[in-house]
């Protein structure tokens, strides 16, 4: 029996820790923007309507909780992000599989997912409005459009390049359609969706506050209009604030799920 040198027991382990933390964004690339806020607030002037200190963003952002609208408003944004982000998921996987297992699918349709996925998406806002009108699910639609492309392309990419032996595997044990998805596709693809995840997360945040800015829908990106329709330059600083702790929570949620969710996956799994 060979043995095992304590020093690569403890290299492989180190790596293994690394590869672990690296996925989570360190909290120490926020110093800088701290640092930024604190001589802001030393050196600001609270009478300044383009420039307040800090300080009045914190009282401005208190008086909208104590008037019962920052926290509606925060849980809206959330609800409508969360919910775009499952329907881009299942729609980018679903059409990702589809087109890029089947030939005839992928020459029928890239033609059309060529045209959409060009069309910026703050350009069909108004013609969601015309077809659904003003709501959560016009703003869902809208960010679910924007945010499926890159899970849609990187679920074909991963389809594509399925070990054709997985499918053997399953042909060979009479699995059922949806056993054969469960069981043989969907754990092959996982890496894969989840890397179009990680870039349409952002793309959804973004997407959000924008719908949500421009139709006037509730939630922080309504709030932000208002606010700046009436120069509470305070509250809108407040607010820009709170759509930044959007995208930094969304940039570290995504990879601890992905790491839970591949926990048993070795590297290259369903690959060729």
């Amino acid at each position: 029996m060979t043995a095992v040198q304590p020093h690569r027991l403890l290299n492989t382990a180190g790596s293994k820790r690394s590869r672990k933390t690296s996925t989570v964004p360190p909290l120490r690339g926020v110093a800088p923007f701290v640092l930024f806020l604190c001589l802001w607030q030393f050196f600001g002037n609270d009478d300044s309507v383009f420039y307040p200190r800090p300080s009045s963003w914190l009282r401005a952002l208190s008086h909208l909780s104590h008037q019962g609208i920052l926290w509606p408003a925060i849980w809206s944004t959330l609800t409508t992000l969360a919910l775009s982000m499952v329907l881009a998921t299942l729609v980018g996987a679903a059409l990702g599989y589809v087109v890029g297992r089947s030939p005839l699918a992928d020459r029928a349709l890239s033609p059309i997912l060529e045209f959409l996925r060009a069309t910026p998406a703050a350009a069909v806002v108004p013609v969601f409005l015309v077809f659904m009108g003003f709501g959560r699910d016009m703003t869902i639609t809208v960010v679910t459009f924007a945010s499926v492309w890159p899970i849609l392309l990187n679920t074909r990419t991963g389809a594509r390049a399925l070990n054709p032996v997985l499918m053997d595997a399953a042909r060979s044990l009479h699995l059922g359609p949806w056993a054969r998805i469960t069981k043989i596709v969907l754990p092959a693809l996982m890496p894969s969706i989840f890397l179009g995840v990680r870039v349409a997360a952002p793309v959804a945040v973004v997407m959000t506050l924008l719908v949500e800015f421009i139709v006037q829908f509730y939630g922080v990106g309504s709030l932000i209009a208002a606010a700046q329709r009436d120069y509470a330059s305070p509250a809108v600083y407040g607010l820009v604030v709170i759509a930044g702790i959007f995208g930094l929570g969304v940039n570290s949620i995504v990879p601890l799920l992905e790491d839970f969710c591949l926990r048993n996956h070795g590297p290259g799994f369903g690959q060729r």
